[in-house]
C-alpha cells in the first residue's frame, strides 16, 4: 500500500478534524466557536468510515488514526472540563494500546465474542440499542458536560432543566456501560500478555 495511504480521503478527513479540534482547544471559553467545531469533528469521525468503505480506501494507518483524533478529541474536553477529567482520557488510551496492539484494525470483530453484554454493545457495528448507550455515552456526554457548564443548554437550546439532568443521567449509564467494556478490553490484554506461550503451542 506505501505512503500513499496518506494521502487516502478518508485520512484527509482524520487531518480536517485534527485541525478543527486544535481550533476547539483554542477557543475552549467561546462556545460559539468551540462547539461547532468540536460537533464537526465528531460528525466527520462518521464519514471518513463511509468515505473509506465507499472509495475501498480502508487501511490499518486509517483505522488507527480514527481512533487517534476521537481519543485526542475527547481527552482534550475532558481535562479541560474537570480537575480528574485527565481518567477518563487515560482509560481511554489504555483501552486503545491493548486494544490495537494485538488486534490491529480488526479489534472490532474480534472483541464481538465477548461476554454476552459486550457482544450486546459490539453488535452490528455498535447499531443496536445497548451499543447507541454506549456510543452516545462515550462521543455526547463529554458534549453535553460543556454545554451545561457554559450554559449553552439553558440559552440559546433552551432545553428545561429536568430534560438537561434526565439526558445527563441516560448519557452517563452510557458512558458507564462503556466503561464496562473498556475494563473487559483491558483484562483480555492482561490476558494475552501473560499467556502461556509454550501450552498453547503444545496444544496446535
Amino acid at each position: 500500500m506505501g505512503l500513499e495511504v496518506l494521502l487516502f480521503v478518508p485520512n484527509v478527513i482524520g487531518y480536517i478534524r485534527v485541525l478543527l479540534l486544535g481550533i476547539a482547544w483554542a477557543y475552549f471559553h467561546e462556545p460559539e466557536v468551540f462547539i461547532p467545531c468540536y460537533v464537526i469533528s465528531i460528525i466527520l469521525d462518521g464519514v471518513d468510515g463511509w468515505a473509506a468503505r465507499r472509495l475501498n480506501q480502508t487501511s490499518e494507518f486509517g483505522a488507527w488514526l480514527d481512533v487517534v483524533v476521537d481519543n485526542l478529541g475527547r481527552g482534550m474536553l475532558w481535562s479541560m472540563l474537570f480537575e480528574a477529567g485527565w481518567l477518563v482520557a487515560a482509560v481511554e488510551w489504555c483501552v486503545f494500546v491493548c486494544t490495537h496492539s494485538a488486534l490491529g484494525a480488526q479489534w472490532k470483530s474480534r472483541l464481538g465474542a465477548g461476554p454476552p453484554w459486550v457482544q450486546a454493545v459490539m453488535a452490528n457495528g455498535f447499531k443496536t440499542p445497548p451499543g447507541v448507550l454506549a456510543i452516545g455515552g462515550l462521543h455526547v456526554l463529554p458534549v453535553w458536560l460543556y454545554g451545561y457548564q457554559r450554559g449553552v443548554l439553558t440559552e440559546p437550546l433552551s432545553i428545561p432543566a429536568w430534560l438537561q439532568g434526565l439526558g445527563a443521567i441516560v448519557l452517563i449509564a452510557g458512558r458507564l456501560l462503556c466503561f464496562t467494556v473498556e475494563v473487559w478490553c483491558i483484562w483480555m490484554h492482561i490476558r494475552f500478555l501473560t499467556r502461556d506461550e509454550k501450552a498453547a503451542k503444545e496444544e496446535e
